[in-house]
């Protein structure tokens, strides 16, 4: 199994949420979150009330799916969350070694 974190543009969520739904991948996480990094958005920055330096708003989506899915979710958010512009993101994939279902331990 592998665990898919992207990192968008919050104006791009609904868009990336409805074709991954879509393409039958119903099941992730949203967050909220401010990124700060090399780049920053003139036109969106701000400062923080709980941060003291400029930063950006970022959704981030968290998937754990099948080895086979990886490139098909990585595709749809990919086409769906780009802008064209520096800042639109990045998507990490990692290894997950183990889940269990809470509810029956399965």
């Amino acid at each position: 199994m592998k665990e898919i974190k992207a990192f968008i543009r919050p104006e791009r969520l609904n868009l990336v949420a409805k074709n991954l739904k879509k393409e039958q991948y119903c099941c992730f996480t949203v967050f909220q979150g401010e990124g700060v990094g090399d780049y920053t958005d003139p036109k969106t920055e701000f400062p923080s009330l709980n941060f003291p330096f400029l930063h950006n708003k970022v959704i981030k989506i968290e998937i754990v799916c099948n080895k086979d899915d990886v490139d098909k979710i990585i595709n749809v958010i990919k086409t769906h969350a780009r802008t064209g512009d520096k800042g639109d993101g990045l998507i990490y994939v990692s290894n997950v070694e183990s889940k269990t279902r809470i509810r029956d331990g399965k």
